[in-house]
């Protein structure tokens, strides 16, 4: 049985796109070489990275506009220090929304001064902070747009005057936004994208070169920049399925394509839980993710009976994260419709049942 993959992270991808990409480790495009055996100096692998990197803009609606994208490794774990090695001069702020938020901040306070302009950390997390104020003097703002673990979601950002860096690795090309208010962003490639082990960073090139510190070469922007993501060893296979992923996506209308799809998915999602009296929602529902459904059993004594219909669903992960507990639907691109119809039908029956 084809299960209904609700992973939060490495997470669904198309089919068409596993099937292509399978090819490809065999043969890639009739060489008779294997796409993980060729060199990533070869046209061929050079064509992949220029194309992935030309689609990210197009989607986004940044090309021409003095951007540059770069396909980079270490995870958004390494983009908490590279952000803040390549902006950071004098202080910085950050919006605490969560985990992964709290790690940035813990990573760029290793070079500098680091104010959070707000945090909902009381609260573990279930809900987006508002009206905070934002110092103009400082280096740059950092946000992180949807909190996995917690099942929040930026529905709005700031206006400000200083560049604005953002963490979207949960929800990058899931919904239509003026990307152009980023200076940077970036994005591992486990949720939207392709398998893990490349991160996607796209970055405004006139805010880089400003501050005094030495960045070492591997960790500068613009070192990445200048060798076209290809400043060291590239990670070929999360590439080329990243452009596979895009192409895909591309496919289906882009952006505002995939947009209308996460919208069905999530308002059946979020209809269920609220109607539903046996679950109950973990996070604010102005600031619901349309991404990670977040919720709990009301009564406890049905976990049992509730985990053994999901897996005879052929339901899979959708257990919550331990800070939170309850269980997770992460609901990303490539996830059809019919598996979240499956997932509520199981909720759905659990309340007959009960």
């Amino acid at each position: 049985m084809k299960k209904h993959n609700f992973s939060a992270g490495p997470s669904i991808l198309p089919q068409s796109v596993l099937l292509k990409a399978s090819e490809a480790i065999v043969d890639y495009n009739n060489t008779g070489l294997s796409l993980i055996e060729i060199s990533h100096r070869s046209k061929e692998f050079v064509d992949i990275m220029e194309n992935a990197r030309s689609l990210a803009l197009e989607l986004l609606g940044l090309e021409g506009k003095g951007y540059k994208a770069l396909f980079l490794q270490g995870g958004a774990s390494m983009q908490f220090l590279m952000v803040a090695m390549n902006l950071l001069e004098k202080r910085a702020g950050y919006l605490d929304t969560g985990a992964w938020s709290a790690k940035a901040i813990k990573e760029a306070r290793k070079l500098d001064d680091i104010y959070e302009v707000a945090s909902s950390a009381e609260a573990n997390y279930n809900y987006i902070p508002k009206g905070f104020d934002i110092p103009s003097d400082y280096d740059y703002f950092h946000c992180t747009s949807n909190n996995t673990i917690f099942g929040t979601q930026m529905k709005t950002f700031p206006k400000t005057n200083i560049p604005m860096v953002c963490d979207m690795s949960s929800d990058i090309f899931s919904r239509t936004l003026d990307f152009s208010q980023f200076d940077l962003l970036y994005a591992g490639a486990q949720k939207n994208m392709g398998p893990a082990g490349t991160t996607l960073v796209v970055v405004k090139e006139d805010i880089l070169g400003k501050v005094s510190r030495d960045i070492p070469s591997i960790m500068d922007y613009k070192s990445h920049i200048k060798a076209g993501s290809m400043f060291n060893t590239p990670p070929v296979f999360p590439v080329y399925t990243s452009m596979l992923t895009l192409e895909w996506l591309k496919g289906l209308g882009g952006i505002a394509g995939i947009e209308k799809e996460n919208d069905k998915k999530a308002t059946l999602m979020y209809s269920e839980i609220d109607l539903n009296p046996l679950f109950k929602g973990f996070a604010a529902k102005e600031d619901r993710s349309k991404m990670n459904a977040t919720f709990n059993l009301v009564n406890e004594n049905l976990k049992e009976t509730f985990e053994t219909m999901l897996k005879e669903a052929g339901i899979s992960a959708v257990n919550g994260h331990r800070s939170v507990g309850g269980y997770r639907a992460s609901m990303y691109n490539a996830l059809p419709l019919d598996s979240v119809k499956v997932l509520v039908e199981v909720m759905s029956e659990l309340e007959t049942k009960a």
